[in-house]
């Protein structure tokens, strides 16, 4: 196949004048179209802002006026109890530990080798005063004693025989048969054997004395702390034997704080500190799980203070320890009311009767306030008066149930005197009055004359 040129054909002089011009009319056009566009651009905006503002102020022109009413803040709902006044007595509580009367050393007096315990020489055994405990061997003292008997037999004898020479020696002497130097030989021979006589006699008594030494007795009713010897140990004087102490009656001593001196019937006399005696005490403690009470009383005071702990100790004695004691409530095995014994040692809380107090008003701990204020509802108002909803019935306490409200009432702060407080009560003896309703609820925004609703706290 062959391929034939082409050759250019002529261009035409007023062609190329009409296609120039038909171009510039379409750059006039293009032009013109984007003007119109942003004109738009800023004109929409602007109409819509235009229109809100018009609905805006057709709304505020037309709406109504809202309905106003005066809001009632709520007012708290608290517990209040009516105060009565009531005569009471007075508790001071301490700690101390039980010890015995007295504690003592067995000791030997004499040297020699025990040969004879005891039973009851053991580690809490129980013995009477004047039972014997211990036996040591006597032989010797035996014998002792016995050459001092002899003793004494023969320096009478000699005492007697140089009195009756000195007598004699007298008589003769008046008759002047005898020389007044022989008198006198014979007067001295008499206090000689007088002398003897009075130091053989003085040598039987402390024979007797060792040879009684040698079986040791109990000084005291009591038991036994602990056991140092056994049969077949020789002891010189001195040597423990063994420790002991008494059951008669037990002592706890009690540190007590001096303000606290003021509710106990104890009386500062003098440079010494002697109570009135016979203040009742109950003694509290455990033992075997069981939770045990004795009785006890106040028997005396401590003559100083004691300096470190700025504390006055007073004593507190219990009568037969060992034969004492009750249980509280009922124990396995153990009828209400059983003997149980007070043993030495044991760490027991007691609760000191202290003097009676009349016309006081007790409250709760959290009842006072800041120190020594406490919220008294006055000016009481049925509830309907405190407003909207928060005069119904059926709110829900702090304590969770449900409770019915009563009434209403204006809190008033009041500036009370308070006698004692401790961990469970406060008792109070001056600012209050019978039948004030006195607040016993937290309250922790409040001020004077402020409304309550009140329920009374024997509610339910």
């Amino acid at each position: 196949m062959t391929i034939e040129p082409v050759s250019p054909q002529p261009r035409d002089p007023d062609g190329g004048r009409s296609d120039s011009q038909a171009s510039q009319r379409m750059e006039a056009l293009r032009g013109a179209g984007g003007q119109r566009r942003s004109w738009l651009r800023w004109l929409l905006p602007l109409v819509a802002i235009v229109v809100g503002l018009a609905i805006y102020a057709a709304l505020v022109v037309t709406k109504d006026e809202p309905q106003t009413r005066d809001l009632v803040p709520p007012s708290p709902l608290v517990r209040v109890r009516s105060v009565v006044p009531e005569d009471l007595r007075l508790t001071v509580l301490a700690r101390g530990t039980v010890a015995p009367r007295t504690e003592s050393d067995l000791v030997s007096e004499v040297r020699g080798r025990v040969v004879w315990v005891s039973p009851d020489l053991v580690v809490g055994g129980l013995f009477e005063a004047n039972d014997d405990l211990l036996r040591l061997d006597e032989r010797e003292y035996r014998i002792a004693r016995d050459r001092a008997r002899a003793n004494v037999t023969l320096r009478e004898s000699e005492a007697r025989l140089a009195s009756s020479e000195a007598e004699r020696r007298r008589r003769l002497e008046q008759r002047g048969a005898a020389s007044a130097s022989d008198l006198e030989q014979f007067e001295n021979r008499e206090l000689v054997a007088s002398a003897s006589l009075a130091e053989a006699r003085a040598s039987l008594e402390q024979a007797e004395l060792d040879f009684e030494r040698t079986v040791v007795r109990a000084p005291f009713s009591g038991r036994v702390r602990e056991r140092s010897v056994d049969v077949g140990r020789f002891v010189s004087p001195g040597t423990k034997l063994g420790r002991i102490f008494a059951v008669d009656y037990a002592e706890v001593r009690l540190p007590i704080q001096t303000d606290d001196l003021a509710f106990l019937d104890v009386e500062l006399m003098g440079p010494g500190m002697d109570p009135v005696k016979g203040a009742r005490i109950t003694l509290r403690g455990r033992l075997g799980g069981r939770e045990l009470v004795w009785p006890a009383r106040l028997d005396r005071a401590e003559a100083a203070i004691d300096e470190q702990t700025r504390m006055l100790h007073i004593v507190a004695r219990v009568e037969d320890p060992y034969a004492l004691g009750t249980i509280e409530g009922p124990a396995p095995g153990t009828a209400g009311g059983s003997r149980v014994p007070l043993p030495s040692g044991l760490f027991v809380t007691a609760e000191i009767e202290g003097r009676a107090v009349r016309s006081v008003f007790v409250l709760p701990p959290m009842a006072l306030r800041d120190g020594n204020r406490v919220f008294v509802a006055e000016s009481v108002e049925e509830p309907e008066a405190l407003g909207g909803s928060h005069a119904l019935n059926g709110a829900r306490t702090l304590d969770g149930p449900r409770a019915r409200v009563g009434r209403g009432g204006r809190l008033s702060v009041r500036e009370v005197s308070v006698l004692r407080r401790d961990r469970d009560r406060v008792v109070i003896d001056g600012g209050l009055e019978a039948g004030d309703l006195v607040v016993i609820s937290p309250l922790r925004i409040h001020s004077d004359g402020m409304l309550l609703r009140l329920v009374e706290a024997g509610d339910s």
